[in-house]
């Protein structure tokens, strides 16, 4: 079976972590979480990082730092994995839902601009699969300033992805964050990470996600914190993934070119654009017709797919709390609900294996329209 996603861990993270194991460590997060911090920092040219337990755990850190209370409204994108808006709901903030890009799946700024009232404190934006909105991110962060709003950036897809102006996605608003888990281009099984330029924000993270502690392993504390720590098991296995972290950024992007190469006289199915010089794909994204049928198709010939993303507003989560949405608001969202369609994406994906997979594709397309 090949599967749509799995993460890839290998001899290097096992040798290392018997190694820390024989050296008899504590566990708990110590120099080789420091290092992956580090590494972090460097390779998207942050001066702070700071991981924690999981990346819904980063987001929500990353908002409180930004002082988002509960009843003030962050705005999100109506297409994004759901730890998007449940990071700030967990605070008691709500949640604004606006429909995204058609061509990118980045938050539609003008829609944005409409959805901004005087409960608004930020913008929570997330680069979906490593792209950058049409209008730049930077008229996102003038849009901020407009209004005198925060930036966040969900780039939990997103390590290994620039701005056209150079700067890694996650580095230009306030803060960033970033995932760990096991789907992700690096994983840790699960963790998360949050970047930051900003000295006041980093000494709150240090502290928010510290118990609120003055110094490290002291019981002095100065303000209020939570306990959302990392481990050095994780930070091992971190530490070695960074190390083929460039590999499979340039793996991911030969995948994407092979996908467009094999289906690119298909009408059924299409491959979301990427910017190869400056993302990385993530997952390998389409929109595909007969999207149930085809993946059944795949299932019985040893290939696994994912749908993607529905719309959050339609989410049960949602609707219970706001209620059933007017769908014309979110024509985009909607439409990845119906036809959104992941392909296998997995890092060790050879060049038979896509294409075996494409050929499969244009064959069940043949079959039903040709």
């Amino acid at each position: 079976m090949i599967l749509q996603m799995e993460p890839w861990f290998g001899d290097e993270e096992k040798n290392a972590l018997n190694q820390y194991m024989d050296e008899g460590g504590w566990l708990t997060e110590f120099k080789h979480t420091t290092e992956f911090e580090k590494s972090i920092a460097k390779f998207t040219g942050a001066k702070y990082c700071f991981v924690v337990n999981n990346g819904t755990i980063s987001l929500t850190l990353m908002a409180i730092a930004a002082g988002i209370e509960a009843g003030d409204e962050v705005i999100v994108p109506n297409y994004t994995m759901i730890a998007t808006p449940n990071s700030i709901k967990m605070i008691g903030a709500k949640p604004v839902f606006v429909d995204v890009e058609k061509e990118t799946l980045c938050l539609d700024i003008e829609k944005v601009r409409k959805s901004i009232t005087n409960k608004t404190k930020a913008i929570l934006f997330v680069p979906a699969n490593g792209r950058y909105p049409k209008a730049g991110i930077e008229a996102f962060l003038s849009l901020c300033q407009e209004f005198n709003i925060k930036l966040l950036e969900d780039s939990a897809q997103s390590l290994g992805s620039f701005y056209p102006d150079g700067r890694h996605q996650g580095t230009v608003g306030l803060s960033g964050s970033f995932s760990f888990s096991a789907p992700k281009i690096i994983s840790t099984g699960q963790g998360g990470a949050i970047v930051t330029n900003d000295d006041e924000t980093a000494y709150k993270l240090g502290r928010l996600k510290d118990f609120g502690r003055s110094g490290g392993g002291n019981d002095v504390h100065d303000s209020i914190g939570y306990n959302f720590k990392f481990t050095e098991l994780q930070a091992i296995i971190g530490n070695e993934q960074m190390k083929k972290l460039l590999w499979r950024i340039n793996r991911k992007k030969e995948i994407l070119k092979l996908y467009q190469r094999e289906l690119k006289d298909s009408t059924h199915i299409k491959l979301f654009n990427q910017d190869l010089k400056y993302t990385t794909p993530w997952f390998i994204d389409t929109l595909a017709d007969d999207r149930e049928k085809l993946i059944s198709f795949l299932i019985k010939n040893g290939v696994g797919t994912r749908i993607m993303y529905p719309p959050i507003n339609k989410q049960l989560a949602y609707t219970n709390i706001y209620g059933i949405p007017d769908d014309s608001n979110y024509p985009v969202s909607k439409l990845v609900g119906e036809k959104g369609l992941w392909l296998p994406s997995a890092s060790q994906l050879t060049d038979e294996d896509v294409i075996y997979i494409t050929g499969l594709i244009n064959l069940f397309y043949s079959s039903i329209y040709d």
